[in-house]
């Protein structure tokens, strides 16, 4: 929640304050620490700690922990110690400055106000009881007033600046925890599609074996017996019926899944299937001189499989085209259709998963869908 001005102006007035002695009592701890490095190592970070919790309670701000110093030769020890020791020169140039700033405004709009000058007259360079003088001072001291808000805020960002620098992670930290991030996720993308095309190939060799030797059996029984009473023949037939209609659903959520044809045959083989299967025609073209890696090539397949089916839902297209080309490192999907345009990324659950799946990877979404189309869904995705 955003907090209003005075109070911003207070809290930062507030952190400027109480940096001076806390900055000097922490660098007198810090260089009383440093005749015994061991005691040194161990102290520092609770100096740390009283810092950050500084910042975020008047600023609101949290400086992100770094990792404990095991050894007097890590970094972001040293890298403490060094805030530890600067900030009391920061803080003094901030309390002069503010403390100055809000000193003068508060003289200049109080101090020279009749009738506090009365005879004997402040004796001074100016005549205080001339009028002119009198108003002189107080706009000095308007305006210091607006100033001084503006000069606590500079401060408090310049320490925060600082703090940031020396108490946070550094880039390197930064660069090598982002690398730790990026593998994690993307292993946990393709332990993801790995655990589909698992799911897939207990589906298909398992329960849809069973449903189809199930539908087979059921299908010879209505055949050959003819001569059953009407209610069991009855009950047979729609047997029959609903084994098969079971058969088809989990075929569609098996290849939904991820498709034999994919690992096999790859994007191609995949995307003429689901074209085939679509109702209105499609103009499918497909570009690919080397296969992207497995994930990036599931990826591809649900975003042509998912636009192709929102296309036949609700577009009233009467046609639609499809073109996948890789240029070196990145695999471009376009997906258009004459339909009546209007989709939006936050209309339904059908777009929001692809850009979710397409965030995942570190692909780009750009849909154009005005009202009375055309639309046109156009994604580039890292082949690495």
């Amino acid at each position: 929640m955003k907090r209003p001005r005075v109070a911003t102006a207070w809290l930062d007035t507030a952190h400027v304050m109480t940096g001076l002695p806390v900055a000097f009592v922490l660098a007198a701890l810090t260089l009383a620490s440093a005749v015994a490095p061991p005691v040194l190592r161990r102290s520092v970070p609770w100096f740390t700690l009283v810092q950050r919790s500084r910042f975020e309670a008047f600023l609101g701000v949290r400086i992100p922990p770094v990792a404990p110093a095991r050894t007097l030769r890590t970094s972001s020890l040293w890298r403490q110690i060094a805030y530890h020791l600067l900030s009391p020169l920061v803080s003094m140039l901030a309390v002069f400055l503010v403390a100055s700033a809000w000193g003068a405004a508060l003289v200049g709009v109080t101090a020279f106000l009749p009738p506090l000058l009365q005879p004997p007259p402040l004796v001074f360079l100016f005549d205080l009881r001339n009028p002119n003088v009198v108003t002189a001072y107080i706009m000095a001291g308007a305006v210091l007033l607006l100033v001084a808000p503006l000069l606590a805020r500079g401060m408090a960002l310049l320490d925060l600046s600082v703090a940031r620098a020396l108490l946070g992670p550094s880039r390197h930290d930064l660069g090598r925890r982002i690398e730790t991030l990026t593998e994690s996720r993307a292993g946990v993308i393709d332990a993801a599609d790995a655990e589909r095309r698992r799911i897939e190939r207990d589906l298909h060799d398992g329960a849809q074996q069973r449903l189809v030797s199930l539908a087979m059996n059921l299908g010879l029984a209505r055949a050959t017996l003819t001569d059953l009473p009407d209610p069991a023949r009855e009950a047979i037939e729609h047997a029959h019926e609903e084994a098969k209609q079971a058969l088809k659903e989990l075929r569609d959520f098996v290849r939904g899944l991820h498709p034999a044809v994919l690992n096999d045959q790859g994007l191609d083989a995949a995307l003429s299937g689901v074209a085939a299967r679509t109702p209105i025609p499609v103009r499918l073209r497909v570009d690919i001189d080397r296969r992207a890696t497995p994930t990036i090539e599931a990826v591809a397949f649900f975003i042509v499989s998912e636009a192709l089916t929102n296309i036949a839902k609700h577009a009233a297209a009467t046609k639609a085209e499809v073109r996948v080309r890789r240029e070196r490192d990145r695999l471009h999907v376009l997906v258009h259709d004459d339909g009546c345009g209007g989709a939006r990324l936050d209309g339904g659950t059908g777009l929001r998963g692809l850009a979710q799946r397409i965030d995942a990877v570190d692909g780009t979404l750009r849909l154009s869908s005005p009202l009375g189309g055309p639309t046109t869904i156009e994604v580039d995705l890292p082949c690495a």
